[in-house]
């Protein structure tokens, strides 16, 4: 186990090949101030550069919510004048994108209330797990906060545009069989089944050849982009380096000698 990040609010871990991000101050719902945006953007940092992790999966601690959004008894010295919003802004975007955009898998692991910054935080990952009490909304629409272009892509991108808005048009909480029904999250557990069902999936994720998840991460977000954006002589030349692989022989080998595959990432 590494221990990878300094603010106890904000905790970053290695367990073996999986990477874990958890936003803990569960006295407050795990609302995030400025110190914790920073300490999360430093471990996706040394997440990124760590060769040993295959996946990252993102949590919150207390069992009451995952994350909840802007803490915002902080809000009087951390986004009282236009300098310090615009600060506060900028550094919580850098970790959106740095997790939505980050080489290798994410996971959400999400139990209780999952509302507002939490909603984006969950859907810049790949894969989306929750517990039978969780909640989902974007209450932005009840506060007369601004949702712009971003979220709301990121969200249309995995339940689409029409359920996209229903959330924000109406900003009511989506309950966890809700949320399941229109593709939000992959699967809904009891408590007691959470954790297992997610480290099952991230043991999968982590025994696959990591080029060629690389491959599906960096082609799922080139959908994302308008057709003349879309840079796919990076997917091919990505695709032609998995065939030049040694895990691609090492697949092959293992596949005749019916064994499990070492791959190597290389």
């Amino acid at each position: 186990m590494m221990t990878a990040a300094t603010d106890e609010k904000l905790i970053g871990r290695r367990e073996g090949q999986v990477g874990h991000l958890i936003f803990n101050n569960p006295a407050k719902l795990n609302a995030v101030s400025l110190d914790m945006w920073l300490a999360a953007h430093k471990v996706l940092e040394g997440f990124a550069g760590d060769p040993e992790i295959r996946v990252v999966v993102v949590s919150g601690t207390g069992g009451k919510a995952f994350v909840s959004g802007a803490d915002i008894s902080k809000f009087e010295s951390e986004r009282a004048s236009e300098e310090a919003a615009a600060k506060y802004n900028a550094t919580s975007l850098k970790v959106y994108e740095a997790l939505y955009h980050f080489a290798k898998p994410t996971i959400a692991r999400i139990t209780g209330y999952c509302i507002g910054g939490g909603m984006n935080l969950a859907a810049c990952c790949d894969l989306r797990f929750c517990n039978e009490a969780a909640k989902f909304g974007i209450p932005a629409g009840k506060l007369g906060l601004g949702y712009g272009y971003a979220p709301i892509r990121r969200a249309a991108e995995i339940i689409g545009l029409s359920r996209t808005m229903e959330m924000i048009y109406t900003a009511r909480q989506f309950t966890a069989t809700e949320a399941y029904a229109i593709g939000l999250v992959n699967r809904v557990t009891s408590d007691a089944e959470l954790e297992a069902a997610v480290a099952e999936t991230c043991a999968l994720i982590a025994g696959n050849a990591p080029m060629t998840i690389a491959l599906a991460k960096a082609s799922a977000r080139e959908i994302g982009k308008p057709d003349q954006a879309r840079d796919l002589d990076k997917l091919a030349a990505m695709a032609k380096a998995c065939f030049d692989s040694a895990d691609y022989i090492e697949g092959r080998n293992a596949f005749m000698e019916k064994r499990k595959p070492n791959f190597q990432g290389k």
